[in-house]
């Protein structure tokens, strides 16, 4: 059985605010669903591992975050994270990184995770992620010395959701323009609409609401 390994952020609040933050449930549950749906199996790491702080649990009327929070297995696995010191990279068919504000503050710029990322790409692998989660694709160098998204198209979260979301003034720094200046190539569509950007083995999504499309996107290429 093919595996995905999901890291997540160990931040649990915005940025320096006080304000409760970690990783956007439905970004994991959603892209998790379509996963799990396909017959695949799943690991969740952080950098210190143990509990992962989580936001967006109580959202009304989504029942599909529901029923995979109310899974035990999900619950174990994402109170019990593996240390990225644990992960060996060979066990995974492709790394999937969910969104939420949190990792702007330690995945962002973690080289743990960028040289498995690395790693695992150059072996073949899948890379995805959505929202904030691209962010996680900014430290990752391959073997070259050149950085993974020099060569690649991708999207995430951007300034105008940004501005709706109120999160402009206290986001660590501004993942529209860091992906901008960094990829090959940035694009993105209004606010909120579905988008996912795939460009060989990198798959991104631009929003919470492109995480079951990004999961769809990488259950095909692991077909």
């Amino acid at each position: 059985m093919k595996k995905v390994l999901i890291p997540v952020t160990n931040h649990a609040s915005l940025g320096e605010t006080d304000q409760a933050n970690g990783t956007y449930s439905p970004e994991l549950t959603h892209a998790l669903h379509v996963l799990l749906a396909a017959g695949l199996d799943y690991d969740i790491a952080s950098i210190k591992g143990g509990k992962a702080p989580l936001y967006g649990t109580d959202i009304e009327g989504d029942t599909v975050n529901e029923s995979i929070l109310n899974n035990e297995e999900f619950q174990n696995r994402i109170n019990n994270t593996l240390p990225v010191s644990q992960i060996n990279i060979e066990d995974y068919a492709a790394v999937f990184y969910p969104g939420g504000f949190g990792l702007l503050s330690d995945l962002a710029t973690n080289e743990d995770f960028a040289k498995l990322s690395a790693t695992h790409y150059e072996n073949g692998g899948v890379l995805a992620a959505v929202c904030h989660g691209p962010g996680a694709l900014l430290p990752i160098t391959l073997s070259t010395g050149e950085k993974l998204l020099a060569s690649k198209s991708v999207t995430g979260f951007t300034r105008e959701e940004e501005i709706d979301y109120g999160t402009l003034a206290d986001v660590p720094f501004l993942l529209e323009e860091s992906l901008a200046r960094n990829a090959a190539r940035y694009s993105k569509v209004q606010p909120w609409g579905v988008f996912v950007v795939e460009d060989e083995r990198v798959i991104t999504g631009q929003n919470p609401a492109s995480a079951q499309a990004v999961g769809e996107a990488l259950v095909k290429q692991l077909a």
